[in-house]
């Protein structure tokens, strides 16, 4: 979701849903249209104001913290972490870049950085703008997050600095995966959270706030179908796991915890010769000592179902994995010399860097 160099002014995008409905408190709306001397409700108070108020408020707060980063391979968003001017963003917009510059939405030049660490099974990264006082976001706890929450989501949709969206959580606790982008091999994201409100193409890295002006995700993809993206369904890692992920790459520029489960091996598609179709993952190295080779499992392997789920594709693989915790036993069932069998696995945590 990178896009190549658009420089706007910062002026701020907000789209709000407009408010429709019935007069009240003087009686039915004669034929023919509105009462001399009476306005609509929309734009002279009620509803409709608070909720513009409470948007402005929020953008006021989140905004300032919001930033685009532009590289020499395309552009994206970040959020201010810190006070030290670590950034937190997408690993796919700073995935192959070797140079980075960072554009505060309240304009004015951009602001030289430097890439802290990547996390690429998680699409998370960090970048470092010294001594530039740009304020941090707070963020919020997505774990609190309820179905039908108003959210607004900022960032650089196609190269538009300081843009803000509106809409609603849709749906929490999603498993998402994203595809290979250039040199970013693609991510599998679990927990994220599901929103209505529009992500597009430099929204990546960007803030998804709640009214309350706390940050509870970073947009970083949306869905799509054989005839382009999908309307209305975005997706956002959740703030809880950028609090994990994010103070480790500042720290070591690596993550050490990641929290995801893992089997211990490195994978490669297989498919049906007759027909062409994908039939499971084949095991092409066993981590020594790993969950796999505790358990039994073998370099030539492969694999074709975790924990009673069938797993066609590496993509699938990792998203039962990034549904399974951390030491939990599961049965995986593998294809050996043209025999299946089915081993316990206790597994292992996925290496963070």
């Amino acid at each position: 979701m990178r896009t190549r160099h658009l420089r706007t002014s910062a002026s701020v995008l907000v789209l709000s849903a407009a408010l429709a409905g019935c007069s009240g408190g003087e009686g039915p709306l004669p034929l023919g249209g509105a009462p001399s001397g009476r306005a609509s409700a929309l734009g002279t108070g009620g509803a409709a104001t608070g909720l513009e108020t409470g948007y402005e408020q929020v953008v006021a707060k989140v905004l300032p913290s919001v930033v685009q980063i532009v590289t020499d391979q395309g552009e994206g968003s970040g959020v201010v972490f810190d006070n030290a001017g670590n950034i937190v963003t997408n690993a796919h917009v700073v995935a192959g870049a070797k140079e980075f510059e960072v554009f505060p939405s309240s304009g004015g030049p951009g602001l030289p950085a430097t890439l802290v660490g990547s996390f690429t099974a998680g699409d998370l990264a960090v970048v470092r703008v010294d001594d530039a006082g740009l304020p941090a976001a707070t963020f919020g706890e997505s774990s609190r997050l309820k179905v039908g929450q108003l959210v607004l989501a900022m960032g650089s949709p196609l190269g538009l600095s300081g843009s803000v969206t509106n809409g609603i959580v849709s749906a929490t606790g999603r498993t998402v995966s994203s595809r290979q982008e250039g040199s970013f091999p693609g991510a599998t994201i679990s927990n994220a959270v599901q929103t209505s409100a529009a992500i597009n193409p430099g929204n990546s890295g960007g803030a998804l706030a709640t009214m309350d002006g706390g940050v509870i995700g970073i947009p970083t993809l949306s869905a799509g179908t054989s005839d382009g993206a999908a309307s209305g369904i975005g997706f956002a890692i959740p703030s809880d796991t950028v609090k994990n992920i994010a103070p480790q790459l500042i720290s070591s520029g690596k993550v050490t915890n990641s929290g995801r489960a893992a089997l211990g091996v490195t994978i490669a598609q297989t498919v049906n010769i007759s027909s062409g179709e994908q039939d499971g993952v084949a095991v092409v190295a066993v981590t020594p000592g790993g969950a796999a080779e505790q358990a039994g499992i073998k370099t030539g392997d492969v694999i074709t179902a975790v924990d009673g789920q069938a797993t066609d594709s590496t993509t699938g693989l990792a998203e039962i994995l990034a549904e399974r915790q951390v030491g939990q036993t599961v049965p995986v069932e593998i294809r050996r010399d043209g025999e299946t069998r089915t081993v316990n696995v206790k597994l292992g945590e996925l290496p963070g860097s």
